[in-house]
């Protein structure tokens, strides 16, 4: 099927949906890009591909997804990738923004309207705080790129209500249903596109003493920290035997009210 608009994702887990599962979907995760696809998707000239996968950094997004994505003629790309990499032991900032930037700039070349996302604030993350001022850099960068581009920014760093971490997964590391649910309202509002998006009702806050804080996170640490850990220790990824969860454009239908 041919569409006029065509919506083409880019990127890593964030993209790929990893947090909000969704067993009856590709890769059993749906993700703030569907959502957003579906409301877009509401006019029948569009269209929605989606090629990321989780655990994928740079150089592997240029490699494996910038060539196809070319091909593919888009009239709208999101881009979100560098997590990976600013979560490993070292990384040259400067050289990753670079090739970030060659990246945009061969899809501006294509006439596509662009919409980056700057990375998020983990400032309280016992694991994840070590790696906030990367971030900020990282961020300083993106939003430099996105000026001389003239791409929109998703500016997830500012977006506070995200630091509520009942909006999170419960490895810590991705959004949740709600989490996802919500960056689709924003990402709407950056594209200026009209959505019915409700917001799930957050869980009430429950205070856990310091006890239960403890066992909370040796759970923690025993089912999500440790397998991260390992997959870095041995060079693998836990994308490394998936494919992209829409690597043609289809009309992706928002599911019925349950």
């Amino acid at each position: 099927m041919e569409f006029s608009k065509r919506y083409l994702a880019l990127g890593d887990s964030f993209t790929e949906g990893m947090g909000d599962v969704d067993g009856d979907r590709p890769n059993q995760v749906r993700g703030w890009a569907d959502r957003v696809a579906e409301q877009l998707c509401a006019d029948p000239e569009w269209g929605y591909a989606n090629l990321a996968i989780r655990g994928k950094k740079v150089g592997q997004v240029i490699a494996e997804q910038l060539p196809v994505a070319l091909s593919m003629r888009p009239t709208l790309v999101s881009l979100y990738m560098g997590g990976n990499d600013i979560l490993r032991p070292s990384v040259d900032i400067d050289a990753m923004m670079s090739r970030y930037e060659e990246t945009v700039g061969r899809l501006a070349a294509t006439g596509a309207s662009l919409l980056l996302f700057t990375g998020f604030d983990s400032n309280g993350s016992a694991i994840f705080e070590k790696t906030r001022g990367r971030t900020a850099i990282y961020n300083e960068a993106v939003r430099e790129i996105a000026e001389r581009h003239g791409a929109v920014i998703a500016d997830y760093w500012r977006w506070r209500e995200f630091q509520d971490w009942r909006y999170w997964a419960p490895d810590r590391l991705h959004m949740g249903t709600a989490g996802h649910t919500l960056m689709s309202r924003k990402v709407l509002e950056v594209l200026e596109q009209d959505s019915d998006i409700q917001i799930p009702e957050l869980p009430p806050l429950v205070e856990q003493s310091w006890a239960a804080k403890l066992r909370a996170d040796a759970v923690w640490a025993k089912e999500f920290l440790a397998p991260w850990v390992k997959r870095r220790l041995t060079g693998t990824s836990s994308g490394d035997s998936l494919s992209a969860r829409y690597p043609r454009y289809v009309s992706l239908q928002a599911p019925a009210a349950r």
